[in-house]
């Protein structure tokens, strides 16, 4: 019988219109995590897709020596694509001239993703047996030959490379590079026991068996090893990949925030407007059981309803998106099993937790409510209801982001606005009796209902203030990130690096840099030397350490070292002061984290055999993702006098028309860019090479334009999703101002009765709902300042400042805004007259 009563209540309700806001609130819910979760995903798996070509591969083992051919036959059994390529040194010749260079032999497949980019165009194959590609920079160095010896081995030049796909960024690699077929390498001869060569296993495929294969092998590599992925540091772009899925997922976690919000608004109104029924059920007799059975079919089928429409709505907002985007992210298509997974767990668990301590409270609702409509039953602790709201919170935040991190930020920023709510409303509750009885002018009217309705306005401004500080949380971060993107990458970002630069070379290659209208960065000192002691302490390799060795681990390489007299520009000082005195040193964070280092250290370095002992000064962030010459350690230049140096330094080419002489047009220079001067740009570079044959010129034009073209998309990822967060904030807007309608319905009704003018009504319901939004705007910058700082300074490693100019725009902006969706809400009421209201009510 309860069940057919729950099914006659809920269609009876759904036919009146009466469940339209919890069933909103639950569809918005579901729609909101469903939707972004989807988008989200699509959008993370889109930007690695595009990332993971920075690599030509989805995962690479980087080894000394073969691998065990068992991880090979895993791959297979996996159904992941793989390849095989080695790198070496060795030396080219072409008659007198000689020039050592990086070789790449790779076997057919490679690269499993993006092209290699040829001077002609893009392409996938690959030289034929006997064929040698070649970096531009190695033809100008040659004289252009048509073959050159390579071991035992001649082989004939036959196309120019500008770039490999997996080419990364090290200006310190400064030998050319040449592509050559694997089973090429055996003739040459070059490979003999002991030769240090490079194996790089490349391993393409679905996500769900790239990540089995991660498990089964990865422990099995030795440390001389390397796991590489887009987010391994390897590339360029690991660290906006990483920024961006932190993004991602933290506007998915503020949709969960919102969806709770919006799920506690609606419950907290669907069980009030319940407590009449259920006190009539007790006077007919009905017992707590059948009443339980009852209310909880009937929210049950409350809440599978919104979770279908949810659904719906999600899978209609991902297909929306994807025609909004590029075709290169709008390909990737993830599975939709998650985001459903997602959006059902999060109707079902918020629907449950939230609505669980306003259920209790309808369900001791006496039976004397009846003759006192003032009775509510008994006044549960309100400690349940914040421990069931902030564990379901937790619990989906967890369960979508997988990170503690973001998870406990969200819910330590709610718990903030929760105890600022408190606070205010026990000062409008002690402080509005002497406000609440004057009622001549729309300002004290509006107080009055402040006053009045001080429990309703909290909860009210519950979903105000949340919306607000998703919006302000979200659209700070996105405008951080796309900042610090812009700061990495500006318009005239260096796209050639010079190295091996001799002292001597210096005047005159600035003197060139003059004539021809190029603007170089400063020339920077590279000195290599070993780091062996912290403060006397000798320091021992990771081999060492496992072989049960013991001391502190050190880095097993020679460092790149320099000198300057000014901090870097892409550089940030964090602790200490930059290079003072002669014998002191800057080191970067990150080394100094790993080894331990701290301001006042002695570090001993080995260089050309001798010891120098220097003095940490400061510590240093380093952004490396600038394509910018960057150090772990800086030095003065008092102590690295007595060493021999190269240096290096790097400028921007323009690749488009560069000059304002009309009479060097196209037709003169084939279509190719001009420099400054307006000589073109190849033929530049061809001056350059053969002017100073012993300078490496290393060409990231393409790298520069492929980051480039990955941020924007990056950038166009954040701006949708920060639309879907505005979307979702707008819903639940219009649902916390639904949720007041019944109360103020009544109270006009009265107020008409006792002759209030229209004009007076209109006028204070506009203000009461801007002083709502007003004080919404306030909590918000509050709490979306706190939840910055966590997030900046715990997930996403930015800058912390303060929004100043929020105090003044989110107060007015969420007064506007909340008075003209109250105003419009409340338009019908308050066109009515009073018998209207008096029977619309009754």
């Amino acid at each position: 019988m309860e069940l057919s009563l729950a099914w006659r209540l809920f269609k009876r309700e759904l036919q009146q219109g009466q469940l339209l806001l919890i069933i909103l609130a639950i569809t918005l819910a579901v729609l909101s995590v469903s939707g972004l979760a989807r988008v989200s995903e699509r959008l993370q798996v889109a930007i690695t897709g595009q990332a993971s070509q920075f690599i030509a591969a989805d995962r690479i083992i980087d080894s000394p020596v073969k691998i065990d051919a068992a991880i090979l036959t895993k791959a297979e059994d996996l159904g992941l694509k793989h390849v095989t390529n080695m790198q070496f040194n060795s030396m080219v010749y072409s008659g007198d001239k000689f020039q050592l260079v990086t070789v790449r032999a790779v076997e057919t497949g490679y690269p499993l993703k993006g092209d290699i980019e040829l001077t002609s165009g893009k392409t996938k194959a690959l030289p034929q047996a006997g064929e040698i590609w070649f970096e531009t920079r190695l033809g100008g160095l040659l004289g252009y030959p048509k073959s050159i010896e390579l071991g035992n081995s001649e082989f004939v030049l036959s196309n120019e490379i500008s770039r490999l796909p997996d080419a990364g960024f090290n200006p310190f690699a400064s030998s050319p590079v040449v592509l050559m077929r694997m089973e090429d390498v055996a003739k040459t001869g070059v490979i003999q026991p002991g030769s240090r060569v490079t194996y790089l296993y490349q391993f393409a495929g679905d996500e769900a068996s790239l990540t089995a294969f991660e498990q089964s092998v990865k422990p099995l590599l030795n440390s001389t090893q390397r796991w590489v992925d887009v987010q391994s540091g390897d590339s360029p772009i690991a660290g906006a990949v990483k920024r961006a899925e932190r993004f991602l997922l933290l506007a998915s976690l503020m949709g969960i925030a919102l969806a709770c919000a919006a799920i506690g608004i609606a419950a907290q109104r669907y069980c009030q407007r319940h407590y009449d029924v259920v006190a009539m059920l007790k006077t007919f007799g009905a017992s707590a059981k059948q009443i339980r059975l009852l209310f909880g079919t009937h929210l049950l089928l409350v809440t599978l309803m919104g979770i279908v429409l949810g659904l719906v709505g999600g899978v209609l907002l991902d297909f929306g998106i994807s025609y909004l985007l590029p075709p290169e992210i709008a390909a990737y298509s993830p599975p939709l099993t998650r985001p459903l997974l997602l959006g059902v767990s999060t109707g079902l668990i918020s629907a449950f937790m939230f609505s669980a301590y306003p259920l209790m409270r309808l369900l001791a609702i006496p039976p004397l409510r009846v003759l006192q409509r003032q009775l509510e039953g008994l006044q549960l602790g309100m400690w349940l209801h914040l421990l069931l709201s902030l564990g379901a919170m937790a619990l989906l935040g967890y369960l979508y982001s997988q990170s503690w991190a973001l998870t406990l930020t969200v819910v330590a920023a709610v718990l903030l606005l929760g105890v600022l709510l408190s606070v205010l409303g026990f000062v409008m509750i002690r402080l509005g009796h002497s406000v609440g009885m004057k009622t001549t002018n729309p300002l004290q009217l509006a107080l009055a209902g402040l006053r009045r309705r001080a429990r309703q306005n909290a909860v009210q401004l519950v979903g105000f203030s949340a919306a607000l500080v998703l919006l302000l949380t979200i659209l700070a971060l996105r405008q951080d990130l796309l900042n610090e993107w812009q700061k990495q990458l500006p318009e005239n970002a260096p796209n050639y690096f010079l190295v091996n630069i001799a002292p001597d070379d210096a005047k005159p290659l600035n003197d060139f840099m003059t004539t021809k209208g190029i603007v170089a960065t400063d020339i920077y000192p590279v000195i290599r030397g070993r780091l062996t002691q912290i403060n006397g302490e000798a320091l021992i390799s990771n081999e060492q350490s496992e072989a049960g060795e013991k001391g502190r681990v050190g880095i097993s390489r020679e460092l790149n070292l320099t000198w300057r007299n000014t901090l870097p520009a892409n550089n940030e000082l964090l602790e200490g002061h930059f290079n003072q005195a002669a014998d002191e040193v800057s080191v970067e964070s990150g080394v100094a984290d790993r080894l331990g280092i701290g301001i006042g250290d002695k570090l001993t370095y080995v260089i050309d055999n001798q010891e120098l002992t220097v003095t940490v000064a400061s510590i240093r962030a380093v952004h490396w993702e600038t394509l910018q010459p960057n150090f772990f350690m800086i030095f003065t230049e008092e102590a690295l006098a007595p060493f021999a140096y190269t240096s290096m330094a790097s400028f921007y080419l323009n690749d488009q028309q560069a000059t304002n002489d009309q009479s060097t047009n196209d037709q003169a220079t084939n279509g190719q860019a001009l420099s400054a001067d307006g000589t073109p740009k190849d033929a530049v570079i061809l001056a350059l090479i053969q002017q100073f044959p012993t300078i490496s010129i290393i060409d990231v034009g393409a790298m520069v334009g492929q980051l480039r073209q990955i941020i924007e998309q990056v950038s166009l990822s954040l701006t949708l999703v920060l639309a879907l967060v505005l979307l979702a904030s707008a819903l639940v807007l219009i649902a916390q101002t639904e949720a007041g309608m019944a109360t103020r319905q009544r109270e006009l009704a009265v107020l008409r009765t006792f002759g209030a003018s229209g004009w007076l009504l209109r006028s204070a319901t506009g203000l009461e709902f801007a002083l709502l939004g007003g004080i919404a705007g306030v909590l918000a910058v509050i709490v979306a300042e706190f939840a910055l700082y966590l997030l900046k300074t715990q997930v996403f490693e930015l800058n912390v400042y303060m929004h100043w100019p929020w105090w003044g725009i989110a107060p007015v902006s969420g007064a506007l805004i909340v008075a003209l969706l109250g105003v419009w809400r409340c338009r019908q009421l308050l066109s009515q007259s009073c018998s209207e209201l008096l029977k619309a009510g009754s």
